[in-house]
């Protein structure tokens, strides 16, 4: 399985997820995340980066104009949109981009079913909370374009290859604090999901 380390907020923590072999961090501009990062924070990250390694940018709430001028300003690759935008948001992108689930039920994982997509559990806030959706919805699904998000740590993902993901998207498990990532649980995270 691919695996995204998400809610990155400074440069070590991007250096050590990318030696320790992730396909992608991501770069939350929500203001009102714990894991905000502004255009100047994240473009002093992402430029200092090495090549091949997807740099995604999360929204919410935004119109297409935001995510095109956020993404060429900070050099990130790939758009994640964490809101149900309506057609002409999605028409009017000039980047790259991935629409994210927010999963009440066994139903809400088929939508989009032709298309990549990341899929976290539903609740309140806006990613990062750390709550677990229900694997079973998961069982006899082509789990091929998912991207699973949501409560998962370097303990439980090594249960989730059966299932056939793409990938998986971590943030709070394998944090020290809001923000500050532990290298150690980034390290297991990545080695446990391949």
């Amino acid at each position: 399985m691919k695996s995204k380390i998400c809610g990155i907020t400074n440069y070590e923590d991007a250096m050590q997820a990318i030696e320790a072999g992730a396909d992608a961090l991501g770069f939350v501009f929500y203001k009102k995340s714990p894991r905000y990062v502004n255009v100047e924070q994240a473009k002093a990250i992402i430029k200092k980066l090495p090549p091949f390694v997807e740099k995604v940018a999360l929204f919410v709430n935004v119109d297409a104009d935001t995510i095109n001028t956020t993404c060429q300003e900070v050099g990130a690759t790939l758009a994640q949109l964490h809101f149900d935008a309506q057609q002409k948001v999605y028409d009017g992108l000039s980047v790259p981009f991935i629409k994210v689930i927010r999963a009440k039920s066994k139903e809400d994982i088929l939508k989009y079913s032709n298309e990549y997509r990341l899929v976290d559990a539903y609740c309140e806030a806006y990613g990062g909370a750390g709550k677990r959706i229900n694997i079973e919805w998961f069982k006899d699904v082509d789990n091929s374009k998912i991207i699973l998000a949501g409560g998962l740590d370097h303990t439980n993902i090594s249960s989730l290859k059966k299932y056939g993901f793409y990938g998986v998207d971590v943030s709070s498990g394998v944090e020290e604090s809001h923000g500050k990532k532990n290298h150690q649980k980034v390290k297991d995270f990545i080695l446990n999901a391949r």
